[in-house]
């Protein structure tokens, strides 16, 4: 055991830095007992394993690929979590003053959010006023009057929390319209218990998993018409939002659904969800888009993010929405000042947690105390608008900001809060290898439950090195700390059943896979990519290596060779003008230079690094459907993809081991997914991508190289170029024991059904994925795409491989050519008539009514 001596070493770094660090020590102003086991614990480890511990967290986190991206940052985007390894803690009884302070605020902005858009007692009272609500961005008189199912309009609740220096718990802010953070409160949770499981020892921390079971049945109750197996979808923005790794976690974590805007419709006041089966309905939305931008019919015209007509279905009884449309009038500084009347005109009773002291400007004595007293406030807008900061803290303002600042809190004062700067108590991280004292920002949450609330035992706490600065977010570059209620209840802790830490029953509403159109078309082109991307790389480095030794190998059909080989990989990948257009000698001469920008250069069509842009944006679309090991692989890729791009010296042999860095990362993407991917509509629709890429570029290879014939040397290296780029070199040699010739390739390419690389052996297998496709209509007749896949086939099993071969008088492969710009055809038409089957059921949309008509 460490003694209280070495501990106090330990920390006394820490304690040097004339911090504030009140919450650490009891009554007796000795280190508090939780606190001392905690660093028992943590100096257990050791300096050095701490650090390891860091290092192997921060690694874990970026293989699970938790992200957050930042708007408007060429760097933000799926910028890596960072997590701090010493852990927020709030002993039980604190705990108790905070769980009960949140279950009575989540109930008292339910109230206003009623009142708000229903009697608006509290505007007839003189109460609330009126500037307040009616000047808000969130307010949609569109919302007014609408009845909702269920006990709660709020369901999900969140208030942003700080210890003063005297320990006291005060509120900064009220989350009502899509409370963001629980998904990484449980990401945190996991990476702690993963690497550093030791530091809960001697802790009954409480676990997180009761929130989640809360959700999922306050969820399903506030379905309508009380359905016992509702359809309950996720809507996020998309890919692009700062939070979407919480969505698709929160997906994959609860069995619901992930949707965008357009992968759902209105028909009939009813929401549907777009899957590859047809129209399914959806019975509650939770939605992670801001409420305005979530029916272009009647809120934001201009959204593209949101559904037509949702508004309508909402009024129709026919879905739910959490939190519902216009829920963000009551996420607004400006109530602070008036919620302890409101508490006692609601509730009877005062705030249990005491709002941080606020003056709305649009009352003149609060208005000139604010003016006066500017320099010490931090000043809020009463909405938040998309990147856009709408906190200031005045105190680190210069004069000229300070003058700006106070113009236009005058010029629209109704629209500005401001609030006393309190002195928070700092909270110890790990920086840089030294304990360190923080500013810390605890969001938790609270979801209702049977008509109270439940809280989430834990939430974010978020922490800033800026100790002048109180405004602390991941957009400014704060970084987050797990946060552990400390609880005597043995039953509820995670050290006696962390392996409920997951909710591992989805239900059994979704227990059979329901795959939305765009999931099912993402999926799709990230099999048509992966396959592009590996199919190009390895022609291309097949290419490279020919050209490099063709010196030493064929001297007298060098410049022969080059020149069939260079302009067959422009013909390939569809980089033209390339080897093929002007100045293609002279690039052929010298073909480095052009061979570096196939592969780097992210703006050209259809080089390497273009391609690998597309598979990323469609891999990150659908992320909830790939396993650990699998984002693993993926970040390795990209981070080793962009060294090799922005490396200073690109020489041959760099070029090559990059390439091959990129194949092997690819083929380990392929085979993770063959592993993991359930055999279900996803899988169907990820290789049938891939069956149809492979084919189109073997077609496209066998064209750009055998559509002429060439002198027996050239002939032979291209032919062994076909080979050797498909991994089917060995195979042709141990099936035939013979010379390379173009009828026995032929046959090992396209015509061998035991070859895996063959075209037979891919059309083959496109034609049972295709026929295994949901049957749109009925009938016996085959399907447009099933046909064209039996006749991909057929042509395949008819074909001659010497009649193939056969030249005109020209010197052209004329029927092979014929035969390849054919089954291109079938192979693009297959491709195109799947999407339009299966990935478009949007229906023509019509504006139900003007909302200026009501």
């Amino acid at each position: 055991m460490i003694s209280e001596t070495s501990q106090t070493n330990f920390l006394e770094a820490y304690f040097n830095n004339q911090q504030s660090y009140n919450h650490l020590f009891g009554a007796n102003v000795s280190l508090q007992e939780h606190w001392k086991t905690f660093f028992t614990s943590f100096a257990h480890l050791g300096q050095e394993e701490i650090m390891n511990r860091s290092q192997d967290m921060m690694r874990f986190l970026k293989e699970n690929g938790v992200t957050y991206n930042i708007y408007d940052d060429p760097s933000g985007l799926n910028r890596p979590w960072k997590l701090d390894i010493i852990p927020f803690l709030i002993s039980k009884e604190e705990w108790g003053i905070i769980e009960s302070g949140l279950v009575q605020r989540a109930t008292l902005f339910d109230l206003i959010l009623k009142d708000v858009y229903g009697s608006q007692h509290l505007i007839k009272e003189g109460i609330l006023p009126m500037e307040i609500v009616y000047n808000h961005h969130g307010f949609l008189r569109e919302c007014c009057g609408i009845q909702l199912p269920g006990k709660h309009n709020l369901v999900v609740y969140a208030a942003d929390m700080a210890r003063s220096n005297n320990g006291k718990i005060w509120v900064l802010n009220d989350r009502t319209q899509a409370p963001s953070g629980s998904g990484y409160a449980l990401e945190n949770r996991l990476a702690m218990a993963r690497i550093v499981p030791e530091l809960f020892d001697g802790l009954k921390v409480r676990r997180l998993s009761p929130y989640y079971n809360a959700m999922r049945k306050a969820l399903t109750a506030m379905a309508p018409h009380q359905k016992e197996q509702p359809r309950i979808v996720i809507l996020t923005p998309g890919p692009s939002n700062e939070t979407y790794f919480e969505h698709s976690f929160l997906s994959s974590h609860l069995g619901f659904t992930l949707v965008q805007g357009d992968d759902l419709m209105v028909k009939d006041n009813i929401v549907w969800l777009k899957t590859l089966g047809g129209l399914e309905q959806v019975d509650v939305i939770v939605r992670r888009v801001d409420d305005e931008y979530c029916d272009p019919l009647e809120l934001k015209e201009d959204s593209q993010l949101g559904v037509p007509g949702l508004l309508q279905a909402v009024r129709s009884g026919n879905v739910s929405i959490a939190n519902p449309l216009g829920s963000s009038v009551v996420e607004n500084p400006g109530l602070m000042p008036f919620l302890p009347a409101i508490a006692k005109r609601l509730l009877g009773a005062e705030l249990k947690l005491p709002n941080i002291a606020s003056w709305w400007c649009g009352q003149p004595k609060e208005l000139k105390y604010v003016l006066d007293h500017l320099h010490t406030l931090v000043i809020k807008r009463i909405f938040r608008e998309s990147n856009k900061r709408t906190s200031v803290d005045a105190t680190l303002l210069t004069a000229s900001g300070l003058a700006s600042l106070k113009a236009q809190i005058i010029a629209q004062p109704h629209l500005y809060v401001g609030q006393e700067k309190v002195d928070f108590s700092s909270t110890p991280a790990l920086v840089n290898g030294q304990m360190e004292p923080c500013h810390a920002l605890f969001r938790s949450f609270a979801i209702s439950d049977n008509g109270s609330y439940t809280a989430m035992n834990g939430g974010l706490t978020r922490t800033s090195l800026d100790k002048d600065n109180i405004i602390i977010s991941n957009q400014l570059g704060g970084f987050s700390k797990d946060t552990w209620i400390l609880s005597g209840d043995e039953s509820n802790t995670w050290a006696v059943k962390k392996e409920q830490e997951y909710v591992q029953d989805p239900g059994p509403a979704d227990k059979t896979e329901v795959l939305p159109s765009r999931t099912a078309e993402n999926l799709f082109w990230v099999g048509r990519y992966a396959e592009r991307v590996l199919g190009n790389a390895r022609f291309q480095r097949t290419v490279m290596q020919f050209v490099e030794e063709a010196n030493k190998a064929f001297i007298d059909n060098d410049l022969s060779l080059k020149q069939c080989l260079l302009s067959s990989l422009t013909a390939y990948t569809h980089t033209f003008p390339g080897f093929i257009g002007a100045n293609a000698d002279k690039k052929i001469q010298d073909p480095w230079k052009e061979l570096g920008d196939i592969l780097f250069d992210e703006n050209r069509e259809g080089s390497l690094s273009y391609n690998i842009a597309f598979f990323t944006r469609a891999v990150h679309a659908v992320r909830d459907h790939w396993s650990t090991d699998t984002w693993r692989v993926l970040r390795e890729m990209e981070e080793n993809w962009q060294l090799a791009i922005h490396a200073k010296h690109k020489g041959h042999y760099k070029m090559l081991n990059a390439v091959d860095s990129l194949i092997t990362s690819m083929m380990a993407f392929i085979s993770l997914n063959r592993e993991s991917i359930s055999r279900e509509q996803g899988w169907t629709l990820l290789d049938t991508g891939r069956k149809i890429e492979q084919s189109l570029l073997l077609v496209s290879m066998l064209t750009a190289t055998m559509a002429t014939q060439q002198d027996d040397q050239v002939a032979y290296i291209l032919q062994e170029a076909i080979l050797k780029s498909n991994e089917c070199l060995v195979n042709y040699r141990f099936k035939y024991r013979a010379h390379i010739t173009l009828p026995l390739v032929l046959d090992l390419m396209l015509l061998d059904p035991n070859n895996p690389r063959s075209l037979i052996y891919q059309i083959e297998r496109l034609k049972a994925y295709v026929s295994a496709l949901p049957k749109i209509n009925s009938g016996h007749a085959l399907a447009e795409h099933e046909r064209l896949a039996w006749e991909a086939f057929t042509m395949l099993k008819t074909a001659d491989k010497d009649a193939l071969c056969l030249a005109d008088e020209q010197q052209q492969n004329s029927n092979l050519l014929h035969f390849l710009t054919r089954m291109n055809n079938l192979l693009n038409n297959i491709s195109n008539v799947v999407s339009k089957t299966y990935f478009k059921h949007a229906q023509t949309q019509q504006q139900l009514f003007r909302s200026g008509n009501m």
